[in-house]
C-alpha cells in the first residue's frame, strides 16, 4: 500500500512514517515546518519528504492519505482530497488498525512526562529480552530512533506507545489515546493543558475515562495515586486490574530515596530492588516505579527492571546536554507547561546541591513560551513560580506570536528577569551573564532558532 502522510514531521506522524515502512508499504508525506531531529530521522529512513501541502500531491496517487491533527479544514491540500472523495484515515485510528491491533499495547499517558516514562518502559523491555516496537513522541537515546516495529530479528508480541490525550484529526474529535488498544496503561499525571481544545480539566478527565473504558478485564491501569484528578477518572469507572503507586497511603508501588539520586522500589509494603542511575529528579523516579510497575505486568521481574534503569540514557531533549564551553553547560529540554518547567529547573538545582552540599552552579532559565496552551495565555501567571529555582530567566516571544505581554508576566520576577524579541540580542544577553560553573537551560517544544548551537558558538 501506498501512504501519504500529511503532517509528516510531527513526532508523531514522524514515527508512523518509520513503523509505515518497515511493515512494507511505500511512504511519502508533506508538511510546511521541517526542523531536526525529525527531519533527519526521515532522510535516514529513506522517507520522500514534499514541502508545503500543494493541491496537486493528489497526482501521486496514493492508496491512502492518513492526517495529522496539525492539518485542518481549508487545507489546499485536505480541500482537494475531500473533493474528489479519495481515502483518508487519521494517523491514530491507522496506527490502531494495522500496527497495534494484534500487539500487547503498553500505553503511557498524563500530561507530563510520557516521553521519557515510555522510553523507561521500552527500555526495561529491552534489556529483559522481550524485543518491543514503539513509537514515542521523542528519541530515547539508548536507540537513536522515536519508532521501530519490532527489535532486530525479532516478531514480539509487545508494543510500546506514548499516549498522547490531543485530539485524534479534524474529524475525530476523540483524544488519540482511544484507538491505542491498550492492555497495559500507565496514567501518570493530570493537569489542565491544551487551552485550544479542552474548556476546562473536567474535559480532559472524561477522555481519560474513555481510555479507561478501552483497556480490558485483564488488563491493568496503573495510576497515580497522588493525582486527585486522576482518581476521579477511576471513580467514574474501572473495568481492569488496577495498581497505584505514589507517596499516597495504600499505593501499591512507593519508593525510599537516598541522597544521591538513587532509591528503593516498595512494592506491597516491602522493598523489592534498588534503582542506581543517572537522571534526576522526584518526578523521574516517579516515572521510573510506573514502567517498573507496567513492565511487571508482562512478566519483567521487579531486581531486572530496576538493573536495566542503570543503563538507562535519557530522551533526547529531555535535559540533553548540548554542549560546554569554558565551564558553562547548555542543555535542552521540551518543558512546555509550568509545571514541566518547575520539575526541570526543580531537579538541575537538587542535582547541583547534592553535589555541592550547598547551593552552588548558578541557573540561567532560558523560555519559549511556544506550545499553545501557553500562547493562549491560560498559563502565564504561574510562569514565576515554575522559575523559582532558576538565578537568571530570559524570555523569547513578541506580543504579536502570543497575544500577552512576556515582560509582564515576568515582571515578579524582578530584575533576574527579562523578555526578548530578538534571538540574536537575548543571546549576547545571555553570554554577558555567563560565567564558568553556570547552567544554561533552553526550554522550548519547538526549534528556537537554533539557539542552542548560537550560545555554544558565542560562548567560545
Amino acid at each position: 500500500m501506498h501512504i501519504h502522510i500529511l503532517g509528516i514531521c510531527g513526532t508523531f506522524m514522524g514515527g508512523l512514517a518509520v513503523l509505515a515502512k518497515e511493515a512494507g508499504h511505500r511512504v511519502t508525506g508533506c508538511d510546511a515546518n521541517v526542523y531536526p531531529p525529525m527531519s533527519t530521522q526521515l532522510e535516514a529512513q529513506g522517507i520522500e519528504l514534499i514541502q508545503g501541502f500543494g493541491p496537486e500531491q493528489v497526482e501521486l496517487h496514493p492508496d491512502l492519505y492518513v492526517i495529522g491533527n496539525v492539518v485542518s479544514r481549508g487545507n489546499a491540500l485536505v480541500e482537494e482530497i475531500m473533493n474528489r472523495n479519495l481515502p483518508m484515515i487519521s494517523g491514530p485510528q491507522w496506527i490502531g488498525e494495522h500496527i497495534l491491533k494484534d500487539k500487547w499495547v503498553l500505553s503511557v499517558a498524563g500530561t507530563h512526562g510520557k516521553t521519557t516514562t515510555s522510553a523507561m518502559v521500552v527500555w526495561i523491555l529491552e534489556h529483559a529480552g522481550y524485543a518491543p516496537g514503539f513509537l514515542i513522541g521523542g528519541i530515547p537515546q539508548n536507540f537513536g530512533i522515536s519508532a521501530r516495529l519490532t527489535g532486530p530479528g525479532a516478531n514480539s508480541e509487545f508494543f510500546v506507545i506514548e499516549a498522547d490525550e490531543y485530539d485524534t484529526a479534524f474529524f475525530d474529535k476523540r483524544s488519540k489515546f482511544v484507538h491505542y488498544h491498550s492492555k497495559t496503561a500507565i496514567l501518570n499525571n493530570l493537569e489542565y493543558d491544551h487551552a485550544d481544545i479542552f474548556p476546562d480539566i473536567g474535559a480532559i478527565e472524561t477522555q481519560f475515562h474513555h481510555l479507561v473504558r478501552t483497556v480490558p478485564g485483564i488488563g491493568r491501569v496503573i495510576a497515580n495515586a497522588d493525582e486527585g484528578s486522576l482518581q476521579r477518572v477511576l471513580k467514574r469507572g474501572c473495568w481492569s486490574e488496577k495498581e497505584t503507586f505514589g507517596a499516597a497511603q495504600g499505593a501499591d508501588w512507593a519508593m525510599a530515596e537516598h541522597a544521591d539520586g538513587s532509591f528503593d522500589v516498595i512494592f506491597k509494603g516491602a522493598r523489592a530492588a534498588t534503582v542506581t542511575w543517572q537522571l534526576t529528579g522526584k518526578h523521574n523516579r516517579s516515572n521510573a516505579l510506573a514502567a517498573i510497575a507496567a513492565a511487571r505486568h508482562v512478566g519483567v521481574p521487579i531486581e531486572i527492571a530496576a538493573q536495566a534503569l542503570a543503563d538507562f540514557q535519557s530522551v533526547k531533549r529531555r535535559m540533553e546536554v548540548r554542549g560546554t564551553v569554558g565551564g558553562v553547560t547548555v542543555y535542552d529540554d521540551f518543558a512546555h507547561h509550568p509545571t514541566a518547567i518547575e520539575t526541570t529547573v526543580g531537579g538541575l538545582r537538587q542535582k547541583l546541591n547534592n553535589e555541592s552540599g550547598a547551593k552552588a552552579g548558578r541557573i540561567l532559565a532560558v523560555l519559549e513560551p511556544r506550545s499553545n496552551t501557553m500562547k493562549l495565555g491560560t498559563m502565564k501567571d504561574a510562569l514565576p513560580g515554575s522559575l523559582k529555582d532558576a538565578d537568571l530567566i530570559f524570555g523569547f516571544g513578541s506580543e504579536k506570536a502570543l497575544g500577552w505581554k512576556l515582560a509582564e508576566a515576568l515582571s515578579p520576577m524582578g530584575q533576574i528577569a527579562a523578555a526578548y524579541e530578538d534571538l540574536d540580542l537575548m543571546v549576547k544577553a545571555i553570554v554577558a551573564q555567563a560565567k564558568p560553573g553556570d547552567h544554561i537551560i533552553v526550554m522550548s517544544n519547538g526549534g528556537f532558532g537554533g539557539v542552542h548551537q548560537k550560545l555554544l558558538e558565542a560562548l567560545k
